[in-house]
């Protein structure tokens, strides 16, 4: 056996891999990447967590699994979940741009490391797993029993900038990835799976997932009790439509879409019974109002100091947060919910019906945060600014699309839960209102040329006497610009 081969076989402990002759090139590479969410910030360390071989020592590919911690200069901590092909150099010419880098000393020495899952044969090793459950180290691989899972599909990548890696896996299954993971189970396994138990389709149920359990060790260290979910698996929707692409090209096309808004507003409250009567609620009162209005007007005063475009808004719009702290809660029911829901999370399926996917949240927020009840009514919100964000990418602007849009969503969810959204004026502007600031935060950072998109929504809602169709016209898009999408995860035409 050769000297690489030797130390490869040590496969299960971290220390049997160390990170320092891969840090140099992870180091490099990481912030490149789409779903790294350290961008901007130095690293001053990497941490290898867990280290694990999924195939037998000596296997050309190999594939190694790593959970690293990264420290970055401004005390932040994050862990990142990675796959590496481990090849003797040269790649392939086809993988050729999955390459990270060229390990010069340590077990794979002489040996080209490269992003794993753009490999066709590491991708479909990932699905085998999948298929027979068991542990491999602190791995646990895991899957319903009754869900059949083929054995040898084509798998892809899905295309496109995501905050995860999605692999399809011929036309019936998809498998998210996740990059960034903290402890405690991922809401998009908890949730999908809670509503399959409540029999409410809106959701493919999960098939098959994975995690790490790692011991418990010092605060800090990414080392908990907790395990840490990785991956999950879903059916692939075939011949569904992305929500949001639907939107724009009824747009494009001059074509109403209030039936399909109001379809989506059943479907939604669909889901959030479903959650309501699987998990537990809490009702609203003084105490979480204040931490709800606090956490708002915490998140605007960053936003302004980052965004000066918004400070001459700033005290209309800090009115929104501090109107919802005066309420005192008034009993309004909290409960798990989407978290992040827009017309990007949404799925048009072959037969006309509507399903809601990515149940993950908001990825830059604490996986605590994203688990804890609020009102439904943030969802909601989320699609109302999505109905905007769609009218708004159209030039000339239509605001009555938007309008008709966003008056049939709530419409159609009242008519299964009996209430209108519009009727919590108070809550529900709130929650238009932090989203909009999070938006704007959003497209000043990446795409400041869009910043236009929701600074209309900031002035609407900073001057609520003043009706959104009186608005001075914010500047059209400049030419050759892909429609916006509002917020950070692009929206996907497969379940993801």
């Amino acid at each position: 056996m050769s000297e690489a081969a030797s130390a490869r076989s040590r496969h299960s402990s971290p220390a049997a891999v160390p990170l320092g002759p891969l840090e140099p090139m992870l180091r490099a590479w990481l912030p490149r990447q789409r779903w790294f969410a350290g961008k901007g910030r130095a690293i001053t360390r990497l941490r290898l967590v867990s280290a694990v071989e999924l195939l037998p020592p000596g296997s050309t590919p190999g594939l190694l699994h790593l959970l690293v911690g990264v420290d970055c200069a401004d005390g932040t901590a994050d862990c990142y979940q990675l796959l590496l092909g481990v090849r003797p150099a040269p790649l392939p010419p086809g993988l050729a741009p999955a390459l990270i880098g060229h390990a010069e000393r340590g077990p794979y020495a002489g040996h080209a490391v490269y992003e794993g899952l753009g490999d066709p044969r590491l991708a479909a090793l990932l699905l085998e797993r999948l298929r027979a459950p068991g542990s491999h180290g602190p791995l646990r691989f895991d899957r319903d029993p009754d869900a059949p899972i083929p054995a040898d599909p084509a798998p892809r990548p899905l295309s496109g900038e995501q905050t995860n890696s999605s692999l399809i896996y011929g036309d019936s299954h998809i498998l998210k990835v996740f990059r960034r993971v903290w402890p405690g189970t991922n809401p998009d396994l908890e949730l999908p799976r809670a509503l399959a138990s409540a029999g409410c389709a809106r959701v493919p149920a999960p098939v098959a997932w994975y995690e790490a359990e790692l011991p418990a060790g010092p605060p800090g260290g990414h080392r908990t009790a907790e395990p840490l979910t990785l991956g999950v698996l879903q059916p692939y929707l075939r011949g569904s439509e992305d929500g949001w692409q639907l939107a724009l090209r009824r747009l494009a096309a001059g074509a109403d879409f209030t039936a399909e808004a109001h379809a989506l507003g059943r479907a939604t409250a669909e889901v959030h019974s479903a959650l309501a009567a699987a998990l537990p609620t809490v009702a609203l009162g003084p105490a979480q109002a204040a931490r709800l209005a606090a956490g708002m007007t915490a998140r605007l005063a960053a936003t302004v100091r980052e965004v000066p475009a918004l400070q001459p808004f700033e005290d209309g719009l800090r009115g929104a947060f501090d109107a919802l702290a005066a309420s005192r809660g008034a009993g309004v029911p909290a409960q798990r919910i989407h978290g992040d829901l827009h017309l990007g999370q949404t799925l048009r399926t072959a037969d006309g019906s509507w399903a809601l996917i990515d149940f993950e949240g908001e990825p830059a927020r604490p996986l605590a945060d994203r688990r804890r009840p609020e009102p439904a009514v943030r969802d909601i919100a989320g699609m109302l600014r999505s109905f905007d964000y769609a009218a708004r990418s159209h030039r000339p602007f239509a605001p009555a699309w938007a309008d008709a849009c966003r008056a049939a969503f709530c419409e159609g969810y009242a008519r299964t839960t009996g209430r209108d959204p519009r009727e919590d004026p108070v809550l529900l502007r709130a929650y238009e209102t932090d989203k909009a600031v999070y938006e704007a935060r959003y497209e000043s950072r990446h795409r400041p040329d869009w910043l236009h998109v929701p600074m209309a929504a900031i002035r609407r809602l900073a001057e609520r006497e003043r009706p959104a169709r009186r608005m001075p016209h914010p500047s059209p898009p400049p030419p050759g610009s892909a429609a916006p999408h509002p917020h950070p995860k692009p929206p996907r035409r497969p379940l993801a």
